[in-house]
């Protein structure tokens, strides 16, 4: 028994009825991408894409090869913690901690005082690359790390490796999800980023970059542990629940090699095999396009991960599932460069074929499916979808 989902991370399809709240009103990452930028996806349109809502360029088809549907968030929040952390079973009822202006004075002086750096600089919400070309070379001469947030619950501190070395970065990064970003600032990540270069010509090295997460409660892949069933990560999926419930990690540094690995996992599970639930996460949409206002790399993302697609069905067994959907929207054609809140789509592909699985209420909806695939018990709000 084989479970394969495959997160695209930022790719929303249409504004939930609370967008407006979130500042995401008119958001449709797809919509527009497709308008915009006309990907070319028939793998995705076959499975049934383009049944889910009107997409340019991805025209429905009468018989899809998976189920289809939309799934919406409803805990409070649209970041990437908040997202996995309810397709795992669980529902934020409060969001975590924000910072627009920066971090107040007492999350600041801990930081400094229990890290020993002398200071920080930044101390704002801001774009990673462009606050490490405005900051860079004042960190190198003075030596203090550049601390800086986003419209995400982070806690992000940047540092060129030749001035603050990689494992010292990490103790620091550490230290302050432990320490400092605790209690009424538990935000939901603490990042360490990285990066290289010269004044003017600064690059984050993004494979190195590490998340120190929030630790979750009780949660669907402890619950399939406990039952027996390997439970494996492909990509950041690991570092958002800070590990818990794991037993493999596969970290990857493009969507590229986050489909290779997948593929390898998959090719490498045998009938006689444990179960396994393998979870994987591809970035690029995100990390690289959503946040960059980029739908032009999107798109051209979008159109290589359709050309895996016959890769994956191919190398599925008989009566497993491979799931696609997202975690929170990122539409790049709208002035912010912050995630939006969406519905993400649900292509189901494994067993029957073609049925509408409509609007579902909850994220928790993939929890109770990968669950009840797997006979094992877990309880969460969510329902099935077969």
């Amino acid at each position: 028994m084989l479970f394969v989902t495959i997160i695209l991370d930022g790719v929303g399809i249409g504004e939930q009825p609370d967008s407006g709240a979130f500042g995401d009103a008119g958001s449709h990452t797809l919509g527009h991408i497709c308008a915009t930028a006309h990907p070319v996806l028939p793998n995705l349109a076959q499975l049934g894409l383009g049944c889910i809502a009107p997409l340019e360029g991805v025209p429905p088809t009468t018989v899809p090869l998976a189920n289809v549907g939309r799934m919406r968030e409803v805990s409070a929040g649209k970041d990437s913690t908040t997202g996995h952390w309810e397709l795992a079973g669980l529902r934020l009822e409060h969001p975590f901690p924000t910072y627009p202006d920066g971090f107040p004075p007492e999350v600041i002086d801990a930081f400094v005082t229990r890290s020993g750096c002398g200071g920080v600089l930044g101390n704002t919400a801001a774009s990673g690359t462009v606050i490490i070309d405005e900051l860079g070379a004042r960190h190198q001469r003075t030596g203090y790390p550049i601390v800086y947030t986003s419209a995400d619950s982070v806690f992000q501190v940047a540092a060129h490796k030749d001035t603050i070395p990689l494992d010292e970065l990490y103790r620091i990064c550490r230290m302050a999800r432990t320490e400092v970003c605790v209690g009424e600032h538990a935000v939901g990540r603490v990042i360490a980023r990285p990066f290289v270069g010269m004044p003017g010509a600064y690059t984050r090295v993004s494979a190195e970059r590490k998340d120190f997460s929030l630790r979750p409660p009780w949660t669907l892949q402890q619950a399939l542990q406990q039952h027996g069933v390997r439970t494996v990560s492909v990509g950041k999926i690991y570092s958002l629940f800070d590990g818990v419930g794991f037993d493999e990690a596969w970290p990857t540094k493009s969507n590229v090699q986050g489909v290779a690995e997948t593929l390898r996992l998959m090719h490498a599970h045998r009938p006689d095999d444990a179960p396994a639930f393998i979870w994987v996460n591809l970035v690029d949409f995100d990390e690289l396009y959503g946040h960059r206002n980029n739908p032009d790399g999107f798109a051209r993302a979008l159109e290589a991960f359709d050309q895996s697609i016959p890769d994956l069905l191919d190398a599925l067994p008989e009566a497993s599932r491979l799931v696609i959907t997202a975690d929170h929207g990122n539409d790049p054609t709208t002035p912010s460069t912050d995630h939006s809140r969406e519905y993400v789509p649900l292509l189901v592909y494994g067993g029957d074929a073609g049925r509408d699985l409509g609007i579902r209420l909850s994220f928790n909806d993939h929890a109770a499916t990968v669950a009840a695939y797997f006979g094992a018990p877990f309880e969460t709000e969510g329902t099935s979808f077969g």
